[in-house]
């Protein structure tokens, strides 16, 4: 058998193909450890557990409701949660009004009303916007209207001070009335005395 022997121009491909391997070698090597080397740099520390939000505290409120014996509003304490602002704070209370008496106290407020929105102008005009069911299902009479209308009334400006004034309106609007005695077109300043002593 004859040994065959290697040209000059075979000699120079084969170390033109180690070369090409070497290099890329060395550049898929290098391309390695550089992208170890960012993404540990990049990356940031792994993320701990979100702490739990603190725990708010309770907050005691004066609502205001009306009772069978007399045309007095009745105080009856309530836990709200402390909130961020007085407009949170005052929604419970609003709410807490809707939900009705603990202590048997007639609820000025038909229990199918809700709370659309309120806020509280820098003038310390709190308007409470409520749903169409303090209209529709709200008892007549001008003894129910005082009632409803003050029990809110009271209740914001006892518990809340920076609130002067109550603005009611319905479904987003100015109502004339919630049922043809007490006019609805100007905001309410608290009146005490119907509150029992």
């Amino acid at each position: 058998m004859k040994k065959r022997r290697i040209t000059p121009a075979q000699w120079t491909l084969f170390g033109l193909s180690v070369i090409v391997v070497l290099v890329l070698a060395a550049v898929l090597f290098r391309g390695e450890r550089g992208e170890g080397v960012k993404s540990t740099v990049g990356m940031s520390p792994p993320e701990s557990p979100p702490e739990p939000a603190p725990a708010r505290e309770a907050k005691t409120v004066l609502l205001f409701f009306l009772s069978e014996d007399d045309s007095l509003l009745h105080p009856e304490q309530r836990e709200i949660l402390s909130g961020p602002s007085i407009v949170e704070e005052a929604e419970q209370a609003v709410e807490e009004l809707i939900r009705g008496s603990d202590k048997g106290y007639v609820s000025p407020l038909p229990p199918e009303t809700k709370l659309r929105q309120l806020f509280v102008t820098k003038d310390g005009v709190a308007f409470v916007d409520l749903s169409r069911e303090i209209m529709e299902k709200h008892p007549s009479g001008s003894s129910a209207e005082l009632a409803t209308v003050y029990s809110i009334v009271n209740t914001l400006a006892y518990n809340f001070k920076p609130i002067k004034k109550v603005f009611i309106l319905v479904e987003g609007s100015e109502k004339e009335t919630l049922g043809g005695h007490i006019n609805l077109s100007q905001p309410f300043v608290p009146l005490y005395s119907l509150n029992a002593k």
